[in-house]
C-alpha cells in the first residue's frame, strides 16, 4: 500500500525498487564513488581516461559506469579491458533508468573488490538527480561518496546565452552543485577571457575547487582530497572541508514512532532535497519503503525484512544535527 504521509499531497508517484540479499550486502567493502559531470562535449571522457591512467599507475582497482543517452556506446572502446565496466543506454540515470543503475552498480560492487567507482554521466544529467540515483539505501553505507567533478567547456560557457533557457539553466545547475570544476579548453580562449570566465563560475559556486585545464589534465591526488580534512600545511589547491552536496547515510537500530517521524520531516530545512530508505515503525511488523522529494514524502509497506537505512541528500546540511535528531526518535520509541 502506497501512502502520502500527510494530506496536503494529492499526487502519488510510482516507486521502483529492487531487493538485495543480506549476505551479498554484507560482503561489500566501502568504495569511493566519484561522479563525472558536465555538458555535452566538455571533455568528461578525456578526464576519465586521464584518471584511469593514473589509477592504473597507482595500482588501485577501480571500475567505470558509463551512461549513454543513445543505444550504442561511443566511449567504451576507449577504456582498457582490465577495468570493470558497466554501461547504461537509452536514457539518463537521473530520471528514466534509475532502477537499471542500481542493479548495475550493485553488480560492480559485488563482483569486484573495488577501491573506487567512476560514474560518467550524460551531458543532460542533473547533479542532484544523479546523486539520488546512485545512493541506494540497500548498499549506500558501503559507499564513500567523494563528490561531483564537473568539466566546463570554456567556449560553451562563454557562449551560454546562445543556448535555450532550459539548457542554459542545466549548465548553471551543473556548475552550482560541483565540488571540483575543470575549466577545460583554456588553450582556445585568451588569458583575459579565461580569467573573466573563471570569475563568473566562482560567482556561482565559491566553494568548489576550480582549475583551468587543457585536455582535462588534473592530478588524481587533487581529486582524492575532496571531503578530506585540511591540514595546516600548504596545499597546492584549496580543498574544502565539506562537499557542496551531502549524502548522509543513517542506519536505524530499531523501530520508531510514525507520528514522531512525520513531525521530524515537517521541520526539515528546504536544503534537504531527497531522502529514501527503509524505516520500521512501532505499529508494523515489517518496515516501510520511504521516499522524500523536495518536501513530498511517501511510504510503501514492505512484506519482508529490509536493511533499516535511509539516505539524506541535501545542500550544506548539518549532518551532526540530523543524526542527533534521528537518534532522538529512536530513544523516544524505546521509552
Amino acid at each position: 500500500m502506497l501512502l502520502a504521509l500527510w494530506g496536503k499531497y494529492d499526487t502519488l508517484c510510482t516507486i521502483k525498487f529492487i531487493f538485495v540479499k543480506d549476505k551479498e550486502q554484507s560482503t561489500m567493502k566501502e568504495t569511493e564513488v566519484y561522479i563525472l559531470g558536465g555538458f555535452l562535449g566538455s571533455g568528461k571522457t578525456t578526464l576519465l581516461r586521464n584518471i584511469l591512467k593514473q589509477e592504473n599507475e597507482a595500482g588501485r582497482k577501480v571500475a567505470v559506469l558509463l551512461n549513454e543517452l543513445g543505444s550504442v556506446s561511443v566511449d567504451s572502446g576507449l577504456i582498457d579491458d582490465d577495468v570493470p565496466l558497466k554501461e547504461l543506454f537509452g536514457g539518463c540515470i537521473c530520471c528514466t533508468i534509475q532502477d537499471k543503475l542500481e542493479v548495475q552498480l550493485h553488480e560492480l560492487l559485488t563482483e569486484n573488490e573495488l577501491e573506487a567507482v567512476y560514474i560518467e554521466t550524460t551531458g543532460a544529467a542533473h547533479p542532484v538527480e544523479v546523486l539520488d540515483a546512485i545512493m541506494s539505501p540497500l548498499f549506500a553505507e558501503k559507499l564513500a561518496y567523494k563528490g561531483i567533478i564537473t568539466v566546463v567547456d570554456l567556449l560553451r560557457w562563454r557562449d551560454r546565452n546562445q543556448l535555450s533557457p532550459q539548457l542554459r539553466q542545466l549548465l548553471v545547475e551543473q556548475v552550482h552543485h560541483a565540488d571540483f570544476i575543470l575549466l577545460n579548453k583554456k588553450d582556445l580562449v585568451t588569458e583575459m577571457e579565461a580569467a573573466q570566465l573563471l570569475y563568473s563560475i566562482q560567482a556561482l559556486n565559491a566553494d568548489a575547487v576550480c582549475l583551468l585545464t587543457e585536455q582535462a589534465e588534473v592530478s588524481i591526488a587533487s581529486l582524492q582530497q575532496l571531503k578530506r580534512k585540511q591540514s595546516h600545511q600548504h596545499q597546492e589547491l584549496d580543498v574544502n572541508h565539506h562537499l557542496h552536496l551531502s549524502a548522509i547515510v543513517y542506519s536505524f537500530e530499531g523501530a520508531i514512532k510514525q507520528t514522531d517521524f512525520e513531525e521530524w520531516m515537517r521541520n526539515l530545512p528546504d536544503t534537504v532535497y531527497r531522502m529514501k530508505g527503509y524505516v520500521a515503525f512501532t505499529h508494523s511488523q515489517y518496515p516501510y519503503l520511504f521516499q522524500y522529494s523536495y518536501g513530498m514524502p511517501m511510504l510503501m509497506n514492505e512484506m519482508m525484512k529490509m536493511p533499516l537505512n535511509i539516505v539524506i541528500i541535501g545542500e550544506n546540511v548539518q549532518k551532526e544535527q540530523l543524526i542527533s535528531e534521528l537518534k532522538e526518535l529512536e530513544r523516544k520509541a524505546k521509552n
